[in-house]
């Protein structure tokens, strides 16, 4: 008798934002450790969606909203650096900000002694029914952030579908 797979909580996409990733200058190292967790957490997941900063991060954007996800969660271009648009193509789709999550995130990163978190300018919110979430690029904000998010984002979807408080 084989164990049947438990029901996915939902559907999650993932999208690096790097213009040297997507180059193949370097490995996306942020997007794979975003879906292992999102995985572990009980979402389905496909591999991570590379796309260099610009145009084409609002474009992943909208295919993932289109896709019916639940969650998005970006990792990338939410620096100083001039290509770095991730947080406006996001707010560009949002409906409500959900500043807390992203606040959060900087904090846990100031609080691991990394005071460059708080150069981050990424935003969290949702669009219509689903979850947008940036995360910074390096894979150090990337492990900091998960610690962040994973207490949080189930109740988040759940309580966007209607669940209690």
């Amino acid at each position: 008798m084989s164990e049947q797979a438990a029901e996915p909580f939902g559907r999650a996409v993932v999208i690096t934002c790097s213009t040297r990733a997507a180059g193949g200058v370097y490995p996306d190292r942020g997007g794979p450790l975003v879906v292992e967790a999102l995985r572990q957490w009980g979402f389905e997941v496909a591999d991570p969606t590379v796309v260099p900063d610009g145009p084409e991060v609002a474009e992943a954007l909208a295919a993932a909203l289109s896709s019916g996800a639940d969650v998005v969660v970006t990792t990338g271009g939410t620096g100083l650096s001039p290509t770095d648009g991730t947080p406006e193509a996001t707010r560009a789709v949002l409906d409500r900000e959900v500043p807390g999550m992203a606040e959060a995130i900087r904090a846990a990163g100031i609080a691991k002694g990394v005071p460059t978190a708080m150069l981050s300018r990424g935003v969290a919110g949702l669009a219509g029914r689903a979850l947008v979430v940036n995360l910074p690029g390096s894979s150090g904000g990337v492990r900091d952030a998960l610690e962040v998010l994973e207490p949080v984002v189930r109740h988040a979807v759940s309580q966007v579908r209607g669940g209690d408080h």
